[in-house]
């Protein structure tokens, strides 16, 4: 049961249910054992009100049924025999159909609450000058957060990258806000050598982390920093800076390998994220472990390469990021005050 509800899950929490309305649903009940068990377990976890959905139950069973608060059953037989009697199909689904599903629900949902940012006008397009050249971002800062994440994505992404959007969704549904960063102009992302200028781009980083802070005026909150591919090594050379207030950072798929003998320099406290397929880039994540001194944990999304493309891996490597994020980043007791 735990192998299989890790992978249903595929490193998302558990629903919250405290306060809120359960509805538990089965494909029809015999006995009914199960069905009270889930109805008791969500009364367990806090579900101010407990519904069970069926289409097929035995009249007595369901006259009995008390663990749920209402019972909605479609057929109520008194002359029950058996569950699969009542469908033209009756072939069980297999666990890759509920991983596929329970995916694009989750995906659904941080979709639909990144909207509902963006309508309240959470979320604004800001530019921060550093010399003669103008970034461009995507702010987005949920009310009374206390920590805010900059990213920098690697080669051939961007603030725009829908991969990019979905991590930052999660991280707002854990209270955090999230800079959007292109850490490179359009006509410098033409030339390719510019892409692994991890100087040139740290310096960008560095840049727009002095650009947050001015701009929060008095805020006493954290800044973390998240990059992919390219921009993990310089978000680790950034961080390596003698004067660098970032609190912690995370990896996705990185090379923080780029950021060489900076490193041992490092402070903060790092997360690299690498998929278990992506062997060569995992190769180069455990050397640079070793040569960090600052609390460093290096997590592998199983079945995950490069870009996190199969089902369910970016959701692993988005809960591991605001989990870190939310450690390091927040106050007690949910951050490392704790």
């Amino acid at each position: 049961m735990e192998g299989r509800l890790a992978r249903y899950r595929q490193g998302r929490n558990r629903a919250d249910v405290q306060g809120r309305t359960v509805v538990v649903v089965d494909d029809g009940i015999a006995t009914g054992s199960t069905a009270r068990v889930a109805c008791q377990v969500a009364r367990h976890l806090g579900a101010a009100r407990v519904i069970l959905a069926v289409p097929v139950a035995p009249a007595r069973t369901a006259a009995s049924f008390k663990e749920a608060d209402e019972i909605v059953c479609l057929v109520s037989p008194p002359r029950f025999q058996a569950v699969g009697y009542y469908y033209h199909d009756f072939s069980p689904t297999e666990d890759d159909e509920v991983v596929r599903l329970l995916d694009a629900a989750a995906h659904s949902l941080h979709r639909s609450r990144e909207e509902a940012v963006h309508a309240e006008g959470a979320e604004e397009e800001v530019e921060i000058t550093d010399g003669m050249v103008r970034l461009r971002g995507t702010l987005c800062r949920p009310a009374e957060c206390k920590g805010i994440v900059i990213f920098a994505h690697g080669s051939g992404s961007s603030r725009h990258s829908p991969r990019n959007r979905f991590v930052a969704s999660v991280l707002h549904d854990a209270g955090l806000g999230t800079l959007l960063l292109d850490l490179l102009t359009p006509a410098e992302e033409v030339d390719r050598t510019n892409v692994f200028d991890i100087a040139l781009l740290a310096e960008r980083l560095g840049a727009a982390t002095a650009w947050l802070e001015a701009q929060q005026d008095g805020w006493p909150g954290r800044i973390g920093y998240f990059g992919a591919s390219t921009g993990a090594g310089a978000a680790l050379w950034a961080a390596a800076e003698p004067h660098a207030t970032v609190a912690a950072v995370v990896s996705r798929g990185g090379r923080p390998d780029l950021a060489g003998p900076r490193l041992a320099d490092v402070q903060a406290p790092t997360l690299l994220i690498v998929g278990g397929n992506d062997t060569e880039v995992l190769a180069l994540n455990w050397q640079a472990t070793a040569l960090m001194r600052a609390p460093t944990r290096l997590e592998i999304v199983p079945g995950a390469t490069h870009l996190f493309e199969e089902p369910g891996t970016l959701a692993t490597a988005a809960t591991l990021a605001a989990d870190w994020f939310c450690r390091y980043l927040l106050p007690s007791p949910l951050g490392r005050d704790a």
